[in-house]
């Protein structure tokens, strides 16, 4: 794997098990996305609505006021898949230097989404394919939704820089661009110095990642518009249960 500025390289459908398996990694494309998740690409992006509205993220430690997020949690157990209790988001500081060790708790997803067939069958299909890469009885899974705004100028996807998120795979969907420069995703080996930098711009076009092999990043974006943003799901997946505080809450 080296360092190049190229379009996403994107895996074929059928090579997605063999490029996780080898690369540790695969961009995959909107329709092979939807192929996955056994829905229809128009499904998926109907789902893009509901990242109008997001509430702003109030834990920001920069002192920025670009990010605007929602939070849920999710249990996936062979064929049937549950929504827990709202929780908080919790990291450790090994993971996110700048918001590690502190309970977030963001709004939660909206009904209407996370109960929409075609979210469901999003997240099944995804846990379908790590299955078949990692077997476990159950996947830990918590879905973010993002929005990355320029109203101040800049924008950052990732303040706390290049990491990893202590889960066993994450998935970023890039869902809109509108008005914006920047944006690059950069991966990189967790053992080693090579990477790779790419832009995703396709509506619900995916990058998937072994969380334990490769640290990523995304770099800020500006305005080329009076009102630039980015919008992205993540959706982590961990075998081992949530990751939560020592000191949990409820709230």
């Amino acid at each position: 794997m080296t360092l190049s500025n190229l379009l996403p390289p994107l895996t074929p459908a059928k090579e997605l098990t063999q490029s996780l398996r080898g690369d540790g990694f695969a961009v995959i494309s909107a329709q092979d996305v939807a192929q996955m998740a056994g829905v229809e690409l128009d499904q998926l992006l109907g789902l893009t609505q509901f990242w109008e509205g997001l509430p702003r993220d109030p834990y920001l430690r920069d002192g920025g006021r670009y990010r605007f997020r929602r939070h849920s949690s999710f249990e996936i157990k062979g064929s049937s898949m549950t929504m827990v209790p709202h929780r908080a988001h919790w990291q450790s500081v090994d993971y996110n230097a700048l918001h590690g060790g502190i309970e977030r708790w963001f709004e939660p997803s909206q009904a209407q989404l996370t109960s929409n067939p075609a979210w469901q069958s999003l997240l099944m299909g995804l846990a379908r394919v790590l299955s078949g890469v990692k077997p476990v009885s159950t996947w830990f899974v918590e879905a973010h939704q993002f929005r990355i705004d320029t109203t101040d100028g800049i924008g950052r996807p990732t303040p706390e820089g290049a990491h990893r998120d202590g889960v066993d795979f994450v998935a970023v969907f890039l869902l809109n661009r509108v008005g914006i420069k920047g944006g690059e995703t950069r991966i990189f080996e967790a053992g080693g110095s090579a990477g790779l930098r790419f832009t995703l711009t396709q509506p619900w076009s995916l990058l998937l990642m072994n969380d334990e092999r490769m640290i990523h990043e995304s770099t800020p974006i500006q305005p080329t518009g009076p009102h630039g943003y980015r919008d992205t799901l993540v959706l982590t997946y961990r075998s081992n249960g949530f990751q939560d505080s020592p000191n949990r809450s409820q709230q």
